[in-house]
């Protein structure tokens, strides 16, 4: 990580799991991933690693996070399976099916909350902020549909919210993770 980029949490773990669970049920052997907002790269990387014959993009429109994050694709040994490229969530608006499974843990704070906890003082605004309810970056990959399932990490409280966004985006909601502590911190769709 650098100043640029989040430092990996134990609530990405709930993401990773959730996928490779899910992967696993269906065998899918030749695993498509888009990674919108992939900034360290950490998503990506682990489910990539841990699903064989997976494949992926890493998308971030920092070119600082994906500096590192080719440096940790590379350090995995992961280079022919994980491309990493510039860009923002609502330029990979592409036909259906490019991507077997959307991933993402978009910036869901909202600009004025006063929760922020001092680890969250030194990652970079741009990864932590999704403007004034903290929905921004839901609403425009919500309109993403080049993947027919996606899973999303969400902020403390924003499931409802999140599930509205989506539903009235024409995602079907199909199931909720829960990280260590109990509370739904993972929410899994699938095009309607």
């Amino acid at each position: 990580t650098n100043k640029y980029t989040l430092d990996p949490r134990p609530d990405s773990e709930t993401l990773v799991e959730a996928v490779i669970k899910s992967q696993s049920k269906i065998n899918n052997s030749n695993l498509k991933i888009l990674d919108l907002g992939t900034g360290t790269g950490c998503l990506i990387c682990a489910i990539v690693k841990n699903v064989s014959g997976a494949t992926g993009v890493g998308v971030d429109k920092s070119w600082q996070a994906r500096r590192i994050a080719r440096k940790n694709v590379h350090a995995l040994g992961l280079d022919n399976r994980i491309k990493i490229m510039r860009g923002k969530f609502n330029s990979y608006k592409m036909p259906p099916n490019t991507y077997d499974v959307i991933i993402s843990n978009p910036p869901y704070i909202p600009e004025n909350d006063t929760h922020v906890n001092s680890g969250a003082h030194h990652d970079p605004k741009i990864a932590l902020y999704g403007g004034n309810d903290g929905l921004k970056y839901y609403k425009e990959i919500a309109e993403i549909k080049c993947a027919p399932k996606i899973f999303l990490e969400i902020g403390i409280g924003q499931e409802y919210s999140v599930k509205w966004i989506f539903q009235a985006a024409g995602w079907g909601f199909i199931s909720k993770y829960k990280d260590l502590s109990g509370r739904v911190r993972v929410l899994e769709f699938c095009l309607v």
